[in-house]
């Protein structure tokens, strides 16, 4: 896929994120990488063979002070690479784009790993509840 429709799949996720969420975001660029480099997957303890799809670098609003001024941005990063190779099709990359980014944006707010995979699981069952039967 271009690097510019791929922009787009991650311009439409961010503007997916309700507006009170984005309203918050101050100061956060959204970018896109290709691949994650194999010092930042060491550096994150990512083994051999592993990947990463997005990264948040920052310090979380939850983390900040008034007293804080003119900080530099926040980044949040999108790898393209790990994406496409996870995706079987658009549509499911559109939606691996868009859970990225809202877990990256879940760090921005001061959520850690381990509340943001217990918020994404619940998710993940709340949307499977109305399939499912019960005998």
């Amino acid at each position: 896929m271009r690097t510019s429709d791929f922009d787009q799949i991650v311009e439409r996720a961010l503007r997916n994120i309700p507006a009170r969420f984005r309203s918050r975001m101050n100061n956060v660029a959204v970018i896109v990488e290709d691949e994650p480099a194999p010092t930042l997957l060491k550096a994150r303890g990512i083994s051999p063979g592993g990947t990463l799809l997005g990264l948040y670098e920052g310090r979380p609003l939850a983390h900040r002070s008034v007293f804080e001024s003119f900080p530099l941005p926040d980044r949040i990063t999108v790898f393209q690479g790990p994406h496409e190779r996870l995706a079987p099709n658009r549509e499911d990359l559109e939606r691996l784009v868009e859970q990225t980014l809202w877990h990256e944006i879940a760090h921005h707010f001061g959520i850690n790993e381990r509340e943001v995979r217990a918020a994404e699981r619940l998710r993940r069952m709340r949307q499977l509840w109305p399939h499912t039967s019960h005998s």
